[in-house]
């Protein structure tokens, strides 16, 4: 064969190959679900997504949900391929949607706590039975759920024993420094927050004016669910890509200003169903024993 006819095969050969379209990375679609829009989406987890697509190999598209509801929804019906969830919210979309776990995001100190004042009469959960309690949003894991349970676990009946009433956290900070209700419930890290921000305003009350009368057991791990229908392949894949770059992806999501929530977490890779039995105690305590719906939608 000539040196001229083996340079002609070349050249077609070249030409052919430049033909054929590039294999597309396959894309798989993630919303979050306490956040609405696009924008919101971009703004606290846009860093995440492209470092998680830059280890996977994945193209990564995210689809904003309007509510817990619509999320679970959209896994149902393989609209939606992962979903980045509280431990309220997973215990729902794996009895509705028998989504699977990918990946815990465990976040430090995430418990909830009881607070009172510490010149009030009240030392003890027992010393709340018959008078007003406070909580956060309704069906809210740390601010709702688990305050409810830390109740029970300290022997009172949260349906009967006291009234609940549920409303933002800050509008629940007034309320208890006013004397409106006799204690508060919320996550222990806005405790802390809200009690810093008091001791350095004018006239703000100092840290020992409050007093933590019950706290909960450090909560389940937020959690990355995957839809039944998304291939094994692809999940472990993707919780493969935690293990080896965690601190990448980590300081991606610290990124988000919203997000700081999230300092000093850790990806866990080992987390089970069995983990989230606590949570559906919460619900059954909060009368949802079926915990087929999302409190407060």
């Amino acid at each position: 064969m000539s040196l001229s006819w083996m340079k002609s095969i070349g050249v077609v050969v070249a030409m052919l190959v430049a033909l054929v379209p590039a294999a597309q990375a396959e894309t798989i679609r993630l919303a979050v679900t306490d956040l609405v829009g696009l924008e919101e989406l971009r703004r606290e987890f846009g860093a995440f997504k492209d470092k998680l697509s830059e280890v996977t190999g994945y193209d990564i598209e995210f689809l904003p949900v309007t509510n817990r509801t619509a999320a679970v929804e959209a896994l149902r019906f393989d609209k939606i391929d992962f979903v980045l969830t509280g431990p309220a919210e997973y215990v729902v979309m794996q009895k509705r949607a028998q989504a699977k776990i990918v990946a815990g995001l465990s976040r430090p100190d995430y418990f909830a706590v009881i607070v009172a004042l510490a010149d009030s009469p009240y030392n003890s959960t027992e010393d709340l039975k018959g008078s007003k309690v406070g909580l956060g949003d309704v069906g809210s894991t740390s601010k709702h759920l688990g305050p409810v349970q830390a109740l029970a676990d300290a022997g009172l009946n949260p349906q009967k024993d006291v009234e609940i009433i549920n409303t933002k956290v800050p509008v629940l900070w007034e309320a208890l420094k006013r004397g409106d209700v006799a204690a508060i419930g919320m996550n222990h890290l806005n405790f802390l927050s809200l009690r810093q921000r008091e001791m350095e305003k004018s006239g703000g009350l100092q840290p020992g004016a409050f007093r933590v009368i019950a706290r909960g057991p450090d909560l389940p791990n937020d959690v990355l669910m995957a839809g039944k229908h998304v291939d094994e392949k692809v999940i472990e894949t993707v919780r493969l890509a935690f293990t080896k770059h965690s601190d990448a992806l980590i300081a991606a999501i610290l990124q988000g200003e919203d997000n700081q929530k999230y300092s000093g977490m850790r990806f866990i890779t080992g987390v089970q169903d069995s983990h989230y039995n606590y949570v559906r105690a919460m619900y059954a305590t909060a009368g949802y024993p079926e915990y087929a719906d999302f409190i407060g939608e």
